[in-house]
């Protein structure tokens, strides 16, 4: 076997002890040493030789063993090395946790001792001061007595001589007069009333000579000796003399009185009684005080609290004097001279000062001043108030915010005299109704004078507004509507009894008497600033009830005495023209202007009022009620003059308003006089080469010319499902008189060609209105025109085809009689014509048995929505005939 001495030397290296601690990998090891052999092998050119490794490996094990016996051997020696050292650690650790605990028992006894100790010298103490309790009541009292019995013999050489000692002495004579006076008030003796007269005499004496010395250290501005004044007086009485002797004398209140005629602003005072102007933000004599209060202020804070021992309550008298003296008088000065221009100068001038108060306010609360500290005379008292009742209560203690909340309610009593109650919404809603009243003086004015034509016209609004304006006088206490009617009446020159009528031939515009948006935008506009105004000046809780009132206003003014008068002018003229006259188009343009100025309303109402009523559910209710009825009197105004423009017959079922029967009005009735304008031979003509050079007869002509007219002034006036219902009610009652019109007038064959082409013109001139359920009625009508050019032979088979097959070939015989050669196949004709049972149930007939018994323009109308033949729908809406409608309306409203 071989030895470890017969090992190389680099393997020995490799199984010392060192290169197996740490990290050992055996294939790393294993590879170490066979490294070398395996070199050796692949380098003889014999066959493998496994000797060379087994040698090695027995030498490396061996090598490995004997190792393995050293380190076992080093392993035991150092357990029983550990075993020794952890019985001695053990060993020592217990007597050190019994010295530990020796000592912890010491410091047991010594803290329980301690606590004894401590609780003896708390008995002791509290003993030592109740005795000097007793002592300093029973030292106290026999001061009392001892003073009182010497002013009871008018003797105070005691407290003079005190008094002369400086200014402790003064605080001590302070303390001993006030205690003095309170127990003069309890002591009953004979000789009482002699003792409390002398001592109310020396402390009468003594305050003046205090408030003498203040003022004189004020004056020569010795604030160290003003504060021990203060202090002493605070001590005394509480020191409400100092205060007002700092007050009044101070320089911001002597000689300023300040006079608006000083700051003559020519701008502003002349621009503020217009509406139009925007309102002013500044006036520079209110600035100017207001920068001078801001400045005295930050300087007097600093010296209230260098001399006064209260400086919260000092600061509260100043600036209680300046609100109520400067802010005050100056502000009335403002008001009176706004007052004296016109209620609107008012109330901006009173915004003015009200918005620039409110920011004097939130800059003066910066000067927040602290809460006074008890000083040790405060303490004295409060000792000697447990031993005598009475004592005096200091004014000087107070919260931090005491400034501020003084500074609020000064603001809210400054202001009280003109918002409380009613009478700054009186007077916002008076100011509106004067400007209303003179922007529509011109407006009422001209519509006045167009009462001389129709004087019924303006009855529905002087007697609303009559009525309205009554309440002013008959009841205590007038709404704001009621003073809006009757300022509207007042300035338009309206007489609420009508017994004195005001002269109308002032010089009146025809523009002055038309809608305009400028107007409306302007009365929105100055509505938005009143109700900012209202906003600012007023509770939050009183908000929506005052918006509410002001919305009143509003409706009064936009909506009865400007759109709906316009409205009812429009129907008046309509009910005075002169049917023989082309009807005059222009009522339309009211409806467009009307539509937009109540779209442009309601949108403000929406965004800018009813948002200000949301806190209270119960009058934003109210005020959506009040508006949606406001939108649906002007809606139910404007549907009555659209049908009055169109027919003066009453409406569908399907409308708002029930009209009552008149004779056809406006476009229908000048249409219908156009058709009597047709000769009884425009469709018999000559057979010469004038007669076929006319295209349209001159009835035609005229009528499709005015169907154009209300095509273009519908589209620029009306819109959306308005101008359809208006068109389409147009072209049915034409349908209608076409219908009745082409039963008068015999037709031959040449002038069948003069019948087809002036049907082909109304039909297309009615196309252009781009209303589907009229195409189908017109088709008819020209299929029906076509009667009058179909052979005789053919002419059956024709009424049985398309729109004609629909209706009974009875029905069609009074426009067959007018075909000039009915005469010779009338016979022949009727012999082909089937004849039914009349008495077969009426109920089980088809459309064609039932309309037998109704005229041809009824059938026409129950014939809409049947599919007719060619696949053609004559579908009309079942209300087409709805009501004028406003989009923008108010909440839970839907707008067309």
């Amino acid at each position: 076997m071989q030895h470890f001495g017969d090992l190389d030397p680099a393997t020995e290296e490799q199984l010392h002890l060192n290169n197996f601690e740490g990290k050992f990998d055996v294939k790393e090891f294993v590879g170490s040493i066979s490294e070398r052999l395996i070199t050796q092998s692949k380098a003889s050119s014999g066959p493998f030789d496994p000797k060379p490794f087994i040698r090695t490996f027995e030498a490396v094990v061996d090598k490995l063993i004997s190792v393995r016996k050293d380190v076992q051997a080093k392993t035991e020696q150092m357990e029983k090395s550990v075993r020794v050292a952890e019985r001695e650690y053990s060993k020592k650790m217990a007597d050190l946790n019994r010295g530990f605990e020796a000592v912890g028992s010491s410091f047991s006894t010594m803290e329980s001792k301690m606590n004894e100790v401590g609780r003896t010298a708390v008995r002791i103490g509290e003993q030592l001061e109740s005795i000097h309790v007793e002592r300093q009541r029973a030292q106290a009292a026999h001061d009392l007595i001892n003073y009182y019995n010497q002013f009871s013999r008018g003797d105070t050489s005691h407290l003079d001589a005190l008094k002369k000692e400086g200014r402790e002495g003064r605080s001590q004579v302070a303390v001993i007069l006030r205690r003095l006076t309170t127990v003069a008030r309890e002591v009953d003796l004979p000789s009482a009333d002699k003792t409390r007269e002398n001592i109310d005499k020396y402390c009468e004496k003594f305050e003046k000579d205090m408030i003498y010395l203040f003022d004189r250290c004020y004056r020569k501005g010795d604030p160290k000796l003003m504060h021990h004044c203060a202090q002493t007086l605070l001590d005394f009485n509480g020191g409400a003399s100092c205060v007002q002797i700092y007050v009044n004398q101070h320089d911001f209140f002597m000689n300023k009185v300040r006079d608006t005629a000083n700051h003559s602003e020519d701008l502003l005072w002349n621009t503020v009684s217009k509406p139009d102007e925007s309102p002013p933000k500044t006036e520079s004599g209110l600035a100017e005080l207001f920068g001078e209060i801001r400045a005295t202020v930050a300087q007097e804070s600093q010296i209230v609290q260098a001399v006064f021992p209260n400086p919260p309550f000092v600061m509260q008298v100043f600036l209680q004097r300046v609100f109520a003296q400067s802010i005050q008088q100056y502000m009335e000065q403002l008001l009176t001279k706004g007052s004296s221009l016109s209620d609107l100068a008012y109330l901006r001038i009173l915004q003015l000062v009200h918005n620039q108060t409110s920011n004097l306010v939130e800059d003066l609360k910066a000067h927040e001043l602290p809460s006074m500290t008890p000083s040790k005379s405060s303490l004295e008292i409060s000792e000697f108030r447990r031993v005598l009742s009475g004592a005096l209560t200091v004014p000087g203690t107070s919260t931090t915010s005491v400034v501020s909340a003084m500074l609020e309610n000064a603001m809210a009593e400054l202001f009280v005299p003109y918002i409380e109650g009613q009478k700054y919404l009186d007077r916002e809603s008076k100011s509106l109704g004067e400007l209303y009243a003179g922007l529509l003086a011109n407006f009422t004015r001209y519509h006045m004078r167009m009462q001389k034509v129709k004087s019924s016209m303006f009855d529905r609004m002087v007697d609303r507004l009559g009525a309205a304006a009554a309440n002013t006088t008959t009841s205590g206490g007038s709404s704001t509507s009621a003073q809006a009617a009757a300022l509207i009446m007042r300035y338009g020159g309206i007489s609420s009894d009508r017994m004195q009528e005001k002269s109308l031939e002032d010089t009146v515009r025809e523009e002055d008497g038309l809608l305009s948006i400028d107007v409306a935008e302007k009365m929105l506009k100055w509505h938005a600033e009143a109700v900012g105004r209202c906003v600012e000046l007023t509770s939050q809780n009183d908000v929506p009830k005052n918006t509410f009132i002001l919305l009143r206003v509003l409706a009064e003014a936009i909506g009865a005495a400007y759109l709906e008068t316009a409205i009812e002018s429009a129907i008046a003229r309509l009910e005075v023209a002169d049917p023989k006259l082309e009807p005059s188009l222009q009522p339309l343009e009211v409806l467009r202007s009307v539509d937009l100025i109540c779209h442009l309303w309601q949108q403000y109402t929406n965004m800018a009022l009813f948002p200000l009523a949301s806190s209270s559910v119960t009058v934003r209710r109210e005020m959506s009620i009040f508006n949606n009825q406001t939108v649906s009197r002007i809606e139910g105004a404007a549907n009555t003059l659209i049908q009055r423009i169109a027919d003066g017959k009453s409406l569908h079922t399907a409308c708002q308003f029930v009209l009552t029967p008149m004779q056809l009005l406006a476009i229908i009735t000048w249409l219908s006089l156009q058709l009597s304008k047709q000769k009884k031979n425009d469709f018999k003509p000559r057979n010469d080469d004038l007669s076929f050079a006319r295209v349209n007869t001159e009835p035609c002509v005229a009528c499709c010319d005015i169907l154009e007219k209300v095509r273009d002034a519908a589209i620029q006036s009306i819109s959306g499902k308005n101008r359809e219902t208006f068109l389409t009610e147009i072209g049915v009652s034409f349908h209608s008189l076409l219908l009745d019109h082409l039963r008068r007038y015999p037709v031959s064959a040449t002038g069948g060609l003069m019948l087809a082409k002036d049907l082909k013109s109304y039909q297309d001139t009615v196309a252009s209105f781009n209303i589907p359920a009229l195409h189908e009625r017109f088709e008819f009508i020209r299929q029906l025109g076509n009667v009058f050019l179909v052979r005789p032979e053919i002419l059956r088979s024709y009424i049985t085809e398309n729109y004609l097959g629909r209706i009974d070939s009875a029905l069609l015989k009074p426009y067959l009689a007018q075909r000039s050669d009915w005469g010779q196949f009338e016979t022949r004709f009727n012999e082909h014509v089937d004849v039914e049972d009349v008495a077969t149930d009426i109920a089980s007939r088809g459309p064609k048995d039932r309309f037998k018994m109704a005229k041809l323009g009824t059938m026409v109308k129950d014939l809409e929505g049947l599919k007719l033949g060619d696949g053609i729908s004559m579908s009309i809406p079942s209300g087409f005939t709805g009501s004028f409608s406003i989009g923008g309306r108010g909440l839970n409203n839907n707008s067309t």
